[in-house]
């Protein structure tokens, strides 16, 4: 359907009053839609209808995959329909709230309230208040309990949702895991109940929570100990007592996105993206990601080559990224750098630059940094993490100084210019020479960078760290703002005179409010309502974040920060998401963390016999990784060049 077609279709739209408003803000393009590879199937009262929201800006939610991924599959489904919406910035808000506009969707301006379901992709906790910011401007009501049949189903998948509880007085759904299989489930039962003609929104969602990965928190009830959470159960005796994530088994079943959305205006990765695998076997404990999406699952590299392939003819793009969590890692992955970049040569498109996130150092040699550099040079990023062995050996990043510096030589005897490094601060057991250390690996990798160009550089960016749940981690203290701030300048102090070497870092304040709302419970909903209220949106953005909201909120609800942030966990703690399941046994996770407390690594279990850490156990399915054996001449658990392609099966035995 065109956007003309779209502009004048019978069903409701906000577009006349918004076309009106449009010259009054910043960024109109943000809301006009029109984009290539945007879906304008038309409303229809016969249709379950999805509006996907990013509970962000349109130039930092649009390239998000998950979303993309859902709403394509939603499209093409008979029985469905799905547009996207974006949070509008604060100038389009106050205009919508004082003339009465709902938020909309971008393909056809369709009032967000007339959707079936609002369903939200949650990566970042700040972006909580935006959630409810959203709902509201929908004309939802915000609280769960207040709303009735005629209200759309509030959902949420992404990363976050692995702690749903701070958000379960304001969800309706949340889905735990891959969501490819899930979305068309729901639609299946929503389908069902409204041709059943029952009006009875409890008994929509009683039935929903019976699909595996889908967690309805109106169905369990929380019950305390004073200050502790004890228990959070199930309020009937058909709602599951574990709630056990979603896996999709075979990517090369789920090639999407097909059509990637090509923006009109500038957005952040605007580039195609191709998802290369899902999951991480290498354990880091401070990464979230990683424990929760194992187990390892590559796509076929020939679907890979297609997906590039048809991806940069139909989106003009001459960028590629090969997404996933650590894509050096993916079998014969440089040859199929080789391949991409000889296919754009054959086809005479030009210079085509391939991007590889989350380089890990040790699977990063000259002969990727070779075929990578026949593109356009963007720059380098590195992940080490911390600046000393030991305390790599505590995060279980086990990556050696000589494994950092012959990365940068490659790097740099390739032609690159510059790189940034990435490291966390506050991370267990650190101390003031650990942070140094930070300083010291970017001025080694200057001085190795000064033999191949003067024009050398790092830039080192610090984070605070906030520990998640389902990791290692999840028990640990997390450190005070004052104290990250010192860790801060400690390191900025001791970089002054290191020549090359620039440092960048995240406000402690903000990892202080990250960290209240990562491992809450049902009682932190209050606050973040209260934080919404009193003007909180935006929490992510430096120019809107307030940290006394999230203090004094804390305060007014009789809620302890040292209780929820600072203090450590015990065994035997109920955890506030004890319920949900991320396919790791809690006893594997509580070993691993006093194996980072006696500074012991843990390597890839690729390599290695079986951990039992439960991400493989039950799924019927096992890490998809095409050479997966301990290097020839080499014992189990020891680094080196990958052999020849095998299966192999790993974790499937019983737990003993």
């Amino acid at each position: 359907m065109s956007e003309t077609t779209v502009r004048h279709s019978t069903a409701p739209t906000v577009w006349p009053q918004l076309e009106g408003l449009l010259h009054r803000v910043s960024k109109p393009a943000r809301y006009i839609g029109g984009e290539l590879g945007a879906a304008y199937k038309a409303p229809n009262k016969d249709l379950i209808s999805w509006l996907f929201v990013y509970p962000d800006t349109y130039e930092i939610g649009l390239p998000n995959q998950g979303l993309q991924i859902l709403y394509e599959i939603i499209n093409e489904r008979s029985d469905g329909r799905a547009d996207r919406s974006y949070a509008p910035w604060t100038d389009l808000e106050a205009l919508m709230r004082a003339q009465g506009i709902p938020l909309f969707s971008v393909e056809h301006h369709t009032p967000a309230g007339d959707f079936d379901v609002m369903a939200f992709n949650l990566s970042a906790e700040l972006t909580y208040t935006n959630v409810l910011n959203c709902v509201d401007l929908a004309g939802v009501p915000v609280r769960a309990d207040e709303r009735n049949i005629d209200h759309p189903i509030v959902m949420a998948g992404g990363h976050c949702t692995y702690n749903p509880e701070p958000l379960a007085d304001f969800l309706d759904v949340v889905v735990l895991g891959d969501g490819e299989e899930a979305v068309g489930e729901i639609t299946d039962i929503m389908a069902q109940f409204r041709g059943s003609g029952s009006t009875d929104r409890t008994e929509l969602l009683r039935e929903l929570s019976h699909l595996e990965g889908v967690y309805v928190p109106s169905m369990y009830v929380a019950h305390y100990d004073g200050p502790a959470l004890r228990a959070v159960e199930p309020r009937f005796p058909d709602v599951p007592a574990m709630v056990r994530k979603r896996t999709v088994s075979d990517l090369a079943e789920w090639p999407y996105p097909k059509n990637q959305l090509v923006p009109l205006t500038e957005v952040v990765h605007d580039r195609l993206s191709v998802e290369v695998f899902r999951g991480c076997t290498r354990g880091c404990r401070f990464c979230q990601a990683g424990m929760i999406t194992r187990p390892v699952r590559e796509r076929p590299a020939d679907q890979v080559r297609t997906m590039v392939k048809d991806g940069l003819d139909r989106s003009g793009y001459d960028e590629v990224t090969l997404t996933s969590l650590s894509t050096a890692d993916m079998s014969g992955v440089d040859g199929l750098v080789t391949d991409i970049m000889n296919d754009s040569d054959a086809c005479g498109a030009g210079p085509l630059s391939v991007s590889l996130p989350s380089l890990r150092v040790d699977a990063f040699g000259v002969d990727i940094a070779a075929e990578i550099q026949r593109g356009r040079r963007t720059g380098l990023t590195f992940a080490p993490e911390a600046g000393t062995w030991r305390m790599r050996q505590i995060i279980n990043k086990l990556i050696s100084e000589d494994d950092l510096y012959g990365a940068v030589d490659a790097a740099y005897s390739q032609g690159w210019k510059r790189m940034k490094l990435y490291f966390l601060t506050g991370l267990p057991s650190e101390t003031d020479e650990d942070t140094l250390g930070i300083g010291e690996l970017a001025k080694n990798c200057v001085d190795i960078g000064r033999k191949y160009t003067k024009r050398a550089s790092t830039t080192v960016s610090l984070g605070g760290f906030v520990p998640k749940p389902f990791t290692p981690f999840q028990w640990f203290g997390q450190n005070t703002d004052v104290e990250l701030q010192r860790k801060i300048f400690l390191l900025k102090d001791s970089t002054k005179r290191m020549h090359g070497v620039n440092l960048k870092w995240h406000d402690p304040k903000a990892t202080l409010a990250e960290g209240i709302t990562a491992r809450g419970d049902r009682r932190l909903g209050p606050v973040i309502e209260d934080v919404w209220r009193r003007g909180g949106t935006f929490q992510e953005w430096s120019e809107h974040f307030d940290v006394s909201l999230w203090t004094e909120a804390m305060e007014r609800h009789g809620l302890s920060i040292d209780w929820y942030v600072y203090r450590h966990r015990t065994e035997d703690e109920v955890l506030p998401w004890d319920h949900l399941d991320a396919g790791l046994h809690k006893d594997f996770l509580w070993t691993d963390w006093m194996d980072a407390l006696d500074e012991v690594g843990l390597p890839d279990c690729r390599w290695t016999p079986c951990y039992d850490c439960g991400a493989c156990t039950g799924y019927g399915i096992e890490h998809v990784v095409a050479s997966a054996t301990a290097p020839a001449g080499g014992s189990q658990g020891t680094a080196g060049p990958r052999t020849k392609a095998v299966p192999v099966t790993l974790g499937m035995g019983p737990r003993q």
